[in-house]
């Protein structure tokens, strides 16, 4: 095996004081009993000083790893150095969530994370923490691609390695927005409040983990900072598989993105999983909604959900007053009132608490497919309706092509949202909703036929310009075939006036 120097930075205690905080260091290993002390051994004096405990992982090594850390333990007589084994192992993802959930419960403030194999460099532990304990950032993550200590090549970074990294690493920075020049070093610190925020349920136990945590700590705001760490490459045994790690850290972006841009909802990134996304195309229900409500009305958004479609019309100058069951809306602040009602047991509960007797326009966007009494709601909210007052409501076509599609093949498959989203009660054609509305006292003053929310399945923001194209394709061919190309169907209506006579 080959010898690594150890590196010798510069001491410096003001990096290393704590500052009052609660520091723990992290040391995964597995089967590790050759470079373990090692590790241990080139923790500088001062950092030993300031951290409150180190603590080794042991992944139920094969080998005498654990013996040695407890002996070591015992014969250096370091009293902050603990190790505990897992009795089965639970991978490289699987033991950072244990580590974290350690460090957490013991009340730190931030942990490093280590390598018991001498990969990462344990004398500047302290280059990592801290940027925490001053305030600066959330996560700290070590480079190799900084060029600080002479860059990665000339620390034995296999050739293959460096340019799977390069590569890796500018796919991932240009789908997720972000601007780090390594995803992929296992050196990093964090702060405990930040991750006691993310949700590690339903992440990977696999080596990809350390990319689905970048992703979280991004999606959630919390600040990144990277530093320059030396690289090394000596006998050390690699336990990944190159080609399946990349594929894995390919696929965690893919599915992220699906997840949020609500294409399919993957348990890893469930949290961020918004069933009815804010759609941006023209000739989407949004595009129409917005439209037609224009601005300075007296809105009524029925099933206002987290408050996105309320953001966007108060942004327009109108006065939104929300109903839904949440507790509290994500984006309850752009809403005028915001009443909590269980829509499933129907709107009477709410009348006595509305601020205004009537409003100008009221919405029932994607809402009256998920009750089983929607003739209910709808009567109620005739009655809601200004002297010029309108009802806006969107369903889903069930007569799109896609469902008789899989009709064709046998096929009647739920799905996370959509037209057969697995919490619809209700289904509608043109027709039947049309005939729905009139039986329920409205005359219907415009309907329109969206597009199929295309951009959602092939991850392209509305305004790209081969998006528009499409888009535009599509809204001429569904003016031709409203009734087997439309996704929604949305119809303008008001109270039905009374005849002559």
């Amino acid at each position: 095996m080959a010898v690594k120097q150890a590196l010798q930075p510069e001491r410096n205690t003001a990096l290393a004081d704590a500052r009052g905080k609660k520091i723990g260091i992290l040391i995964v290993a597995y089967n590790a009993v050759t470079t373990l002390v090692s590790v241990l051994k080139r923790i500088q004096p001062e950092t030993w000083d300031n951290v409150s405990e180190v603590v080794i992982f042991d992944d139920a090594s094969s080998d005498a790893t654990y013996e040695l850390a407890v002996g070591y333990k015992e014969t250096a007589r370091i009293e902050k150095l603990h190790a505990i084994r897992h009795q089965k192992n639970l991978g490289y993802g699987g033991n950072q969530k244990a580590g974290y959930r350690y460090f957490i419960e013991n009340g730190f403030d931030a942990v490093v994370l280590l390598h018991g194999d001498g990969q990462y460099a344990p004398e500047i532990l302290s280059h990592l923490y801290h940027p925490i304990v001053a305030g600066e950032a959330d996560a700290v993550f070590g480079s190799r691609m900084m060029r600080d200590y002479g860059g990665p090549l000339k620390g034995g970074m296999p050739l293959y390695k460096f340019t799977g990294n390069k590569i890796l690493t500018a796919l991932e920075n240009r789908a997720l927005g972000l601007n780090l020049t390594e995803f992929h070093s296992g050196y990093r610190a964090y702060s405990l409040e930040a991750l006691r925020q993310i949700d590690f349920t339903h992440m990977t136990d696999d080596f990809h983990f350390d990319t689905e945590i970048i992703i979280k700590l991004h999606h959630q705001g919390f600040r990144i900072k990277e530093v320059p760490i030396p690289t090394y490459y000596g006998g050390e045994i690699c336990y990944v598989n190159g080609m399946k790690y990349a594929k894995d850290v390919v696929r965690a972006v893919g599915r992220y993105r699906q997840t949020t841009r609500s294409v399919t909802r993957h348990a890893e990134f469930a949290e961020y999983w918004v069933h009815y996304p804010l759609k941006e195309s023209r000739h989407s229900s949004h595009d129409y909604l917005f439209r037609e409500v224009g601005a300075n009305q007296a809105v009524l958004d029925v099933g206002c959900g987290e408050g996105m479609i309320a953001e966007r019309l108060a942004a327009q100058g109108n006065r939104v007053t929300g109903i839904d069951i949440l507790e509290r809306p994500r984006l309850v602040e752009s809403m005028e009132q915001y009443i909590r009602c269980d829509l499933m047991q129907g709107l009477e509960p709410a009348l006595d608490l509305l601020d205004r007797p009537s409003f100008d326009k009221v919405l029932l966007m994607d809402v009256i497919e998920h009750l089983p009494r929607p003739e209910a709601i709808l009567r109620v909210c005739r009655n809601l309706l200004g002297p010029n007052g309108q009802v806006i409501v969107s369903v889903p076509n069930v007569a799109n092509i896609t469902v008789r599609a899989m009709l064709l093949l046998g096929r009647f498959d739920y799905a996370d949202r959509g037209i057969l989203d697995r919490t619809h009660l209700r289904f509608f054609t043109r027709r039947t909703a049309r005939r729905l509305l009139e039986e329920c006292g409205y005359e219907i003053v415009r309907e329109r036929t969206t597009v199929m929310p295309v951009e959602l399945v092939l991850g392209l923001p509305a305004a790209n310009p081969l998006m528009r194209a499409i888009n535009a394709l599509l809204a001429a061919a569904t003016r031709l075939l409203p009734g087997l190309l439309g996704y929604q169907t949305m119809l303008v209506a008001r109270a039905k006036r009374p005849g002559p006579g």
